[in-house]
């Protein structure tokens, strides 16, 4: 129980950081591009959306408590919508910023879009197994925990 509630917990702070990540980094650039038609920022936007989504239901299920778990089909499908936001920015990239897991153009100081974009692209990436890796362990927290309530039902009844 402790084991278990230690590593969601672990999961949400990762998938709290990681959100608040790209939700600054995305939304720094569109901030920069005002102006621009909305259509063509639509990629971007539905990104923010996601980590901010993200970012609420992290700081939601941070508190520990033995139902944390039972929202795993909510981590299914957030999952799904941060690995649909790394596919359109890895698709927006292509191969104008080179191969998108190479980290050698990527730089602390000054304004480097491809950079910014790669951040973006690794920190859904790892969001997404994140928010995955926390549906897969509360799917065997409910199995386990309704496993045991079926033993405690059946234990006390006679077999005859």
């Amino acid at each position: 129980m402790i084991l278990t509630d230690l590593v969601g917990m672990i999961l949400r702070l990762a998938e709290l950081a990681f959100a608040a990540i790209v939700a600054g980094i995305n939304g720094h650039y569109l901030h920069r591009v005002q102006g621009v038609d909305s259509w063509s920022l639509g990629r971007f936007i539905y990104t923010e959306v996601v980590a901010g989504i993200a970012i609420f239901l992290a700081l939601i299920w941070l508190f520990p408590f033995s139902g944390a778990f039972v929202h795993w089909p909510v981590d299914v499908v957030i999952s799904i919508c941060w690995f649909v936001a790394f596919g359109l920015i890895v698709n927006l990239i292509g191969d104008s910023c080179g191969y998108v897991f190479d980290w050698g153009g990527f730089a602390f100081r000054g304004v480097n879009q491809c950079g910014n974009w790669k951040a973006v692209i690794a920190f859904s990436f790892l969001s997404a197994i994140c928010w995955l890796v926390s549906a897969i362990i509360g799917i065997i927290w409910v199995r386990d925990h309704e496993r045991r309530a079926y033993r405690r039902r059946t234990w006390g009844r006679s077999r005859v």
